[in-house]
């Protein structure tokens, strides 16, 4: 007579070959994938730099293709002191980028302040969203430039209109997105909380706001590469010190190398700011994408 003996499964989580959980490890695939990402990105990188080299070794001409060894000189030249010169324009490389880092920043967190609070009326109030709605698209088309000089003979060529310039850059992406997000918010959830006795805002606050967050999130992350690419132009008047007025001043005198150096700048660091938002995004937010 045969027996047969029943293996209980094994509990979730659990490594087959130890029976021991593996919570907290991650799993082979999950680290072989990550290093073949890394491994394409490094890739990725070299081929661009090869082509960029060999592209300045076929034009020779650095006022249209800088080397990427020009750049690099660059980088050195206006990050120190020499002969007396410090930097460019009497700035340091990271002064230029502290400065408009900090227009960036405070431009970003007002339009975003005043996106989601604009944004969380227009889904909330119909009759705002119909009047409103228009007038955030119209400005959201326009050109930074285009009403930039109207900040100027407003405010004059100080601070106060580039950070106007920034703001209202940066307001349009949160407002549309959270409008968007409020308005289409499960009509279950907001019903349910009103059968519990919640008010409107109540509702807005505990229902409402945090499903929108994922949508809100997108939207702040396209304020502030709105808020970016608006530096160049918000420091075109009386920008020295910030890397735009860098990249504007090395323009007129065709300091290509310098132009380049400033992109990667403003690059490299708004890569930065986005993943410290995604970062936050993904702490605040840890049920996006599932379902």
């Amino acid at each position: 007579m045969s027996t047969s003996v029943s293996v209980p499964p094994a509990p979730a989580g659990a490594d087959p070959g130890l029976g021991a959980p593996s919570a907290g490890r991650p799993a082979p695939a999950a680290r072989g994938g990550r290093r073949r990402r890394l491994l394409l990105r490094l890739v990725s990188l070299l081929v661009l730099y090869v082509l960029w080299e060999v592209a300045a070794r076929l034009v020779r001409n650095p006022t249209f293709i800088p080397a990427p060894a020009a750049v690099w000189h660059q980088l050195i030249v206006t990050s120190s002191t020499h002969d007396g010169i410090r930097g460019y324009s009497g700035h340091l490389l990271v002064e230029h980028l502290g400065v408009s880092l900090r227009r960036i920043l405070i431009g970003s967190a007002i339009g975003i302040g005043g996106g989601l609070v604009l944004g969380v009326l227009m889904g909330t109030v119909g009759w705002l969203r119909v009047v409103v709605e228009p007038v955030v698209t119209f400005v959201r088309a326009l050109p930074p430039l285009a009403y930039f000089s109207l900040f100027i003979i407003w405010f004059g060529i100080d601070e106060t209109p580039k950070l106007w310039l920034l703001s209202i850059a940066a307001l349009p992406p949160v407002a549309v997105a959270t409008a968007a997000a409020v308005y289409s918010a499960p009509t279950g959830l907001v019903e349910a909380a009103r059968a519990l006795g919640a008010g409107r805002w109540q509702t807005t606050r505990d229902v409402v706001l945090p499903n929108a967050l994922p949508e809100i999130f997108t939207g702040a992350r396209l304020a502030v590469g709105v808020a970016y690419s608006s530096v160049v132009a918000a420091e075109t008047i009386n920008g020295v010190p910030g890397i735009g007025g860098l990249i504007r001043d090395a323009q007129r005198y065709s300091q290509t190398d310098v132009v380049v150096l400033g992109l990667f700048a403003i690059g490299l660091s708004g890569l930065l700011i986005d993943a410290l938002l995604r970062t936050a995004e993904d702490r605040l937010i840890p049920w996006r994408g599932r379902s």
